[in-house]
């Protein structure tokens, strides 16, 4: 696999069996799974037209993917513009190192800016070394800690 042939694009309909891969992958690195159901409704939304769905972005080498990236645009209290939350980021092991990470998340700032988002934020957890050495290079780390219902 090249750098040079690292392209990114929306996900496609005939993507399904490729994004479960890789979203599995992802959601294996962080020790959780979730129901068919939930694959099938992600899937759909990532593909609908509804601006207050996710979007999902595929990272292709050498036209086979290898990464992905959802991202939603929501209102915030603080601003007037909408903001983007990039939640799901992924490079598989045998494309890390080739600036897939860096590429998808580049592109969400792209749609962000497109989209007037000015602020895109995420989070990831304190032991994902690995990753938080492209964040601290692309992003700035936060005080904030984060909390939910039990």
């Amino acid at each position: 696999m090249s750098q040079d042939s690292l392209t990114i694009r929306p996900l496609e309909a005939g993507d399904e069996a490729a994004w479960r891969a890789l979203w599995t992958g992802y959601l294996t690195f962080y020790e959780s799974s979730v129901p068919e159901e939930v694959y099938a409704s992600t899937f759909a939304r990532l593909l609908g037209d509804d601006p207050q769905d996710f979007h999902g972005l595929l990272a292709l080498v050498d036209g086979v993917p290898v990464g992905l990236v959802h991202y939603v645009f929501h209102r915030h209290c603080w601003r007037i513009e909408n903001v983007c939350y990039l939640q799901d980021l992924y490079a598989a092991p045998e494309a890390r190192g080739m600036g897939v990470g860096r590429a998808l998340i580049e592109a969400v700032y792209a749609a962000a800016d497109a989209e007037g988002a000015p602020s895109v934020y995420w989070m990831t957890q304190e032991f994902n070394a690995t990753a938080r050495q492209l964040y601290d290079r692309i992003g700035t780390v936060t005080p904030f800690v984060k909390y939910q219902r039990r």
